[in-house]
């Protein structure tokens, strides 16, 4: 019997093994200098350099805001496909490609004295460094926009995309654990027993911060040369007319997977800002303690992150998320009532893994739901994840120097605490009201401009013309008859 055109079912071809953990490594350089931006900044500026904490609070802010500044453009401009020369190398890996250049060219100088200008005014090491951490992060936007972006290029599965997100997380843990260990080592072999850090521990940074770059140039390297985007679909056949920016902004849903995104990464990033000077200020430890507990938090984001994708298809996002942001407010409290020799010595090591763990899941569930709302529309992928980051960097710059201007001149040990508690917490929180509102919405889902609904994922499908919305040939999909 001649199968007829409403028995014919889509199978989708996994991506290559190679191709998936080559894509992973696409971000590392990316992530040990966040790891370094956002745990070491502040303690270096503040704590070695001796900046005021107003002032290392607007260095952060100068950076974020640079960061959200430059990603809706970079957004728009890595969707375009104008036929530019550079451009032939492909259109994500152009932009990945400058962005990695800028890092290289400007992180170093963050992490050093101000060069010939070591002993001016404050402010005008301001403008030094704010000039180096523009450059960096108009690169560090480059690359995450673009390789973020590369996900629905590559495949327009629901769950596989999740699962090259997990697999993308697990390197960002990776990067993380490892500028950790190298900072014990560094702290551990140079440094005295207990002793916190001060002023005479400038060059340590400096070495931790060459070691961590030059294993990123290393694995964008292998990136590029392993990666292709003429082996991604180029042009993707939707049931629908193609989405635009325009038509997004329109969007609802947008702005609440954009919210939820900010409360993702306000928590994840301010606890992993604000954790070091909790115990260094709050708890009195010692310097080694600023390498150990966060490297408890990623080794417990690590082994979270390896189950995340099995708990995203098994039970769904939205109770992937629940479970995150409980975890990660359940550490909040803890801190808020932990005390004691007890609680230094062995609490605040259970108290980092629930607040990895945590994160792990938030954040890996929050790109997967943007990746959902991106769908099929590959051509708006980089702009959705443009405005994600948008809100991202825009809120955490503006936290962070709220958070220092607030702080009182005088010891106060209970602040970082507080923060902890009330800020982290309080986005998680935020996050779970944000996720509710979604709840009556499929979020694979959107209307067109024609009124047909265009379907963002091939699990939230149903009733759509049998003839499938995508050819991805080579790679993804191939269309075989079913016999009835």
């Amino acid at each position: 019997m001649e199968p007829s055109r409403h028995d014919y079912t889509e199978i989708i071809r996994r991506l290559p093994l190679k191709l998936r953990l080559a894509y992973g490594i696409g971000h590392v350089l990316n992530d040990i200098c966040a790891s370094m931006w956002f745990t070491y900044l502040l303690v270096f500026f503040h704590l070695v350099l001796k900046f005021d904490n107003s002032v290392s609070g607007v260095i952060l802010l100068v950076g974020q805001v640079a960061d959200a500044l430059a990603t809706p453009f970079i957004g728009i401009q890595s969707d375009r496909n104008d036929g530019f020369w550079l451009c032939k190398y492909g259109r994500r890996k152009t932009w990945h490609l400058l962005g990695t250049v800028c890092v290289l060219g400007s992180f170093p100088f963050i992490f050093s004295p101000c060069l010939y200008c070591e002993g001016s005014h404050q402010l005008a090491q301001l403008v030094y460094y704010s000039a180096f951490v523009i450059i960096f992060q108009f690169g560090w936007a480059s690359v995450q926009i673009s390789h973020l972006s590369m996900i629905p290029d590559l495949t327009p599965s629901e769950h596989e995309r999740t699962e090259l997100t997990a697999i993308r997380y697990s390197f960002t843990v990776c990067s993380n654990v490892l500028v950790y260990l190298v900072t014990w080592l560094v702290l551990h072999v140079t440094g005295e027993n207990n002793a916190q850090i001060g002023p005479g521990d400038e060059g340590k940074f400096q070495h931790i911060v060459l070691i961590g770059i030059g294993i990123g140039a290393l694995t964008s390297m292998v990136f590029h040369l392993l990666v292709s985007e003429s082996s991604t679909p180029g042009h993707v056949r939707v049931a629908g007319q193609r989405i635009s920016p325009g038509l997004l902004l329109k969007d609802v849903r947008l702005y609440q997977v954009a919210l939820v995104y900010m409360a993702t990464r306000l928590f994840v990033n301010l606890s992993q800002v604000y954790i070091p000077l909790y115990l260094h200020e709050s708890l009195s430890m010692g310097a080694e303690s600023l390498a150990v507990i966060p490297l408890v938090m990623f080794v417990a984001s690590f082994t979270m992150s390896l189950l995340v994708n099995v708990i995203n298809k098994k039970c769904g996002r939205k109770f992937a998320f629940l479970l995150g942001a409980t975890l990660g407010i359940a550490a909040c409290v803890w801190i808020r009532f932990g005390s004691g020799v007890n609680y230094t010595t062995y609490e605040i090591y259970p108290v980092a893994a629930l607040l990895g763990a945590g994160s792990s899941v938030m954040l890996v569930t929050s790109l997967g739901i943007t990746a959902d709302l991106i769908g099929p529309n590959i051509e708006s992928g980089a702009f959705v994840y443009g405005a994600m980051s948008f809100m991202d960097k825009l809120s955490n710059g503006v936290a962070v120097t709220l958070i220092q201007d607030m702080r009182c001149m005088t010891v106060c040990p209970t602040y970082y605490r507080d923060i902890l508690l009330f800020v982290c917490g309080g986005a998680a929180t935020f996050g779970l009201v944000m996720l509710a509102t979604l709840a009556p919405f499929q979020i694979g889902t959107r209307g067109t401009a024609d009124g047909e609904p265009v379907y963002a994922g091939l699990d939230s499908n149903p009733g759509l013309d049998p003839e499938p919305a995508y050819l991805a040939p080579g790679i993804q999909n191939e269309v075989q008859p079913v016999i009835s």
